[in-house]
């Protein structure tokens, strides 16, 4: 059976994704708290569902990376 190496960079650039992804799911919960006028307070107690919606949406966009991925691979002309 074959190791599967994951670079580095890679891992960064995961990170960096997923780390976007909790600040878009932290700006909807802001949003939330204006649009509602709730309590400031949320932002932390709601922390834990903030980062399960972060993690929603990174495997949402890792699904379309990966779709995405693999038809610019059916397109992609070989060059031999």
């Amino acid at each position: 059976m074959k190791d599967v190496l994951i670079s580095g960079r890679r891992i960064a650039q995961e990170l960096g994704i997923f780390f976007g992804c909790f600040v878009v799911a932290l700006g909807l919960n802001i949003y939330s708290i204006i649009k509602f006028k709730t309590q400031w307070s949320e932002l932390l107690t709601t922390l834990h569902i903030t980062l399960a919606v972060a993690i929603v949406i990174f495997v949402l966009l890792a699904i379309l990376r990966f779709l995405l991925g693999g038809v610019a691979r059916m397109f992609r002309r070989k060059t031999s």
